[in-house]
């Protein structure tokens, strides 16, 4: 009678039980609040992942430290649902491994009365948040990582390795010693003949 079932909702385990059954299954377009959200939120919608609800803190502590160390990189939109009694945590932990200033939107009871958003950074989100008596469904949008502040990461990371460490993460990536040599190149901006003179 709401959303669209399926997604994030016991219904996903009934279309696998009717489709091993042999059970025709077909689909309408409806409302999705992971659809609606990212429309609304006023972040890029070319390229986004859904994630869901986090793992619980209390269940599994392990899985969701995993998750959100995976979405450090995502450089997709990113899509969450949170219930009221957990928003503020979890974007307490999106902030700590994310980072305080990720642009955000928080929505609210969609297509509801009262539906509202709330764009702002992790930081300030949380701050408005604190102030007040948090009710109703959530879903979080996040901006993804920028490709080229990752590229920057990675390349200050090079920057402290010598040169035979940094081969030898790419051979233990299962690079041969040739791809290798062109791989650490290719990071250092200099050419292969260099790195092979540089190794000797």
């Amino acid at each position: 009678d709401a959303g669209t079932p399926g997604i994030s909702d016991p219904g996903e385990e009934l279309v696998r039980q009717c489709a091993a059954a042999g059970i025709e299954v077909t689909s309408l377009p409806g409302p999705a609040a992971c659809v609606t959200a990212l429309s609304m939120s006023g972040l890029p919608t070319r390229r986004f992942c859904f994630e869901a609800f986090l793992p619980s803190e209390r269940s599994d502590k392990k899985e969701r430290q995993r998750i959100l160390e995976e979405l450090k990189r995502e450089t997709r939109t990113i899509i969450l649902y949170e219930a009221p009694h957990h928003l503020l945590g979890t974007l307490r932990d999106l902030r700590e491994t994310l980072g305080g200033d990720r642009p955000a939107a928080l929505c609210r009871e969609l297509t509801k009365k009262y539906e509202s958003v709330l764009r702002a950074t992790l930081e300030e989100a949380i701050s408005v948040l604190e102030k007040e008596e948090i009710r109703g469904e959530w879903v979080i949008v996040l901006e993804g990582r920028h490709p080229e502040e990752i590229r920057r990461e990675e390349e200050k990371a090079w920057e402290k390795m010598s040169l035979e460490e940094h081969m030898e993460y790419y051979v233990s990536q299962g690079q041969d010693r040739k791809e290798a040599m062109r791989s650490v190149a290719k990071d250092r901006g200099i050419s292969r003949r260099d790195v092979y003179r540089q190794l000797l």
